[in-house]
């Protein structure tokens, strides 16, 4: 199976690097953006401390764009959840990380590659290498400040807004920042977040934790 699975990121990789040859337009790519990570992002500085060095490797995140063109390629409609993981916290901005993606199905295998050569130029230093790329559904459903997104058998998310906001109101108690930058971010409180397992390695799951970041993102 783990075959399979890194011949198609080898199949979407090389895809990426005819998109890089491809001329068209590239035009500002823009959407909803969401993750939750395995430590809390917004919380009192003992809860901070007692995690920082005992977990906080590993999220999941999930892109919907809403529009934008990359080397000519429209990537208005594509969704995309991924799980990252990291050989220290996250907060470690000079530890390994990998990265593990599912793109829609619904999207074109140009949109595919386009999509990940994206990541590639844009977020590497934050994202990490990307290690395996597959074609799965992916639902992503976004309600105000309410976000619930899924690939079957391999991610999920469940995240809504905290209680009036505090992150705005208490700044002091944010300690990390999205790993993907967003305009207006707020902090979520994260009902349920889970891995499958796979590439990256075992299952893991977090619940009812202020481990979330949201906004939309632009670049």
């Amino acid at each position: 199976m783990r075959r399979f699975q890194f011949l198609g990121a080898m199949l979407i990789i090389a895809c990426s690097s005819l998109v890089a040859l491809a001329t068209g337009p590239t035009t500002a790519i823009s959407g909803d953006y969401v993750e939750a990570r395995t430590a809390s992002v917004f919380a009192g500085a003992c809860h901070y401390n007692g995690e920082v060095v005992t977990t906080g490797r590993d999220a999941v995140m999930a892109w919907d764009i809403k529009s934008g063109t990359w080397n000519g390629v429209d990537l208005a409609g594509v969704r995309a959840i991924g799980v990252v993981t990291s050989d220290d916290s996250l907060l470690s901005e000079n530890a390994l990380r990998r990265l593990e993606l599912i793109v829609d199905s619904g999207a074109s295998e140009a949109q595919s590659a386009a999509f990940v050569q994206v990541l590639e130029k844009k977020y590497a230093a934050s994202l990490g290498q990307i290690t395996s790329v597959r074609r799965a559904p992916v639902s992503f459903r976004r309600d105000k400040d309410s976000y619930r997104v899924e690939a079957v058998n391999f991610a999920s998310l469940t995240v809504s807004a905290m209680p009036n906001k505090e992150c705005c109101k208490m700044p002091h108690m944010v300690w990390y920042s999205p790993l993907v930058p967003v305009k207006d971010r707020k902090v979520g409180y994260t009902t349920k977040v889970a891995y499958a397992g796979g590439v990256l390695g075992d299952a893991w799951e977090r619940s009812r934790e202020n481990s979330a970041f949201y906004g939309s993102f632009t670049l």
